[in-house]
C-alpha cells in the first residue's frame, strides 16, 4: 500500500506490545502450584485471556458504568478460578494481580518503535487506565510514545468506535493519516470502520476477521513491520 498520507501511528498495548502470556504465565503456575488442579498454566491462561474479552464486552454493552482495565481482568481471573473449581480467597487474588504492574514488552516491539519514530508520530492507544499506561510506558515500555490514550476518555473498551474518533480527534488528524497497529483483529477492525487504515502484526498466528474490512498490512512482528513503513 502507499504509506505516504500515515503521519500518526497508534498502537495497543496488551498483547501488542507487551508480552501478556509471557509475562503472567509463570506467575500463573506459582499460583496453581499450590492448589489441587489438573489445569495448566498454559491452559488457565487461554481461558483467562479469552474471558478478559468477554467482560469488557459485558462492559460495553450493560452500560452500567465503565469499570477500567484492571478490573475486567480481576473478574476474569475470578471467573476462571471458579470455572476450574480452584479454591482462592480476595486477598490472594489482589496480591496476584499486582502482578499487571511488572508486565514486560516483547523486544522486537522496542526495537520497531525506535525506529519507527525517526518517521512517524506514536501514540498509544489502549484499554488500560490512563495512570496505568503512564506506569508502563515509563517504567517498563521505556519509549516516549508523543501521546498516550486511554478508552477512560471515552468509557467503553475497544473497539468501540468512540475511543478512535475521539483519538483522531485530539490529535487533529484526519483518520487517513492515522494507522492502527495491533495484534489483535478486532482492533483493527475497529479502527479501520472509522477510517483508520490498519497493520496487524500477527503475533499468533490467527485469522483476520471475517469482513469486507482487511488490514493494509499483515506482519509477523514489529520489525518486519517497520520495515515494510520505513523502506
Amino acid at each position: 500500500m502507499n504509506t505516504d498520507g500515515i503521519k500518526t501511528l497508534t498502537f495497543d498495548i496488551f498483547g501488542t506490545v507487551l508480552d501478556l502470556a509471557g509475562s503472567l504465565v509463570p506467575p500463573i503456575q506459582e499460583f496453581l502450584s499450590s492448589r489441587e488442579t489438573s489445569i495448566t498454566a498454559q491452559m488457565f491462561w487461554q481461558d483467562w485471556r479469552s474471558r478478559q474479552r468477554i467482560e469488557q464486552y459485558q462492559d460495553n454493552l450493560l452500560m452500567v458504568g465503565h469499570s477500567g482495565y484492571q478490573s475486567t481482568c480481576r473478574r476474569a481471573f475470578i471467573y476462571c478460578l471458579n470455572l476450574h473449581k480452584i479454591p482462592f480467597n480476595e486477598s490472594e487474588v489482589d496480591q496476584f494481580m499486582s502482578i499487571y504492574q511488572d508486565l514486560k514488552p516483547y523486544p522486537d516491539a522496542i526495537k520497531g518503535l525506535r525506529a519507527l519514530s525517526e518517521k512517524y508520530e506514536l501514540v498509544a492507544l489502549s484499554n488500560g487506565e490512563s495512570i496505568f499506561l503512564e506506569h508502563l510506558v515509563k517504567n517498563n515500555i521505556k519509549i516516549p510514545f508523543d501521546a498516550i490514550f486511554s478508552v477512560e476518555s471515552v468509557g467503553k473498551f475497544k473497539p468501540h468506535p468512540s475511543i478512535y474518533r475521539y483519538t483522531a480527534q485530539s490529535l487533529n488528524r484526519s483518520p487517513s493519516e492515522i494507522m492502527m497497529v495491533a495484534a489483535h483483529a478486532f482492533d483493527i477492525l475497529g479502527a479501520q470502520t472509522c477510517g483508520y487504515k490498519g497493520a496487524y502484526v500477527n503475533r499468533y498466528d490467527l485469522p483476520t476477521e471475517y469482513s469486507t474490512y482487511q488490514p493494509d498490512i499483515i506482519t509477523e512482528d514489529f520489525l518486519t513491520l517497520s520495515k515494510t513503513l520505513l523502506y
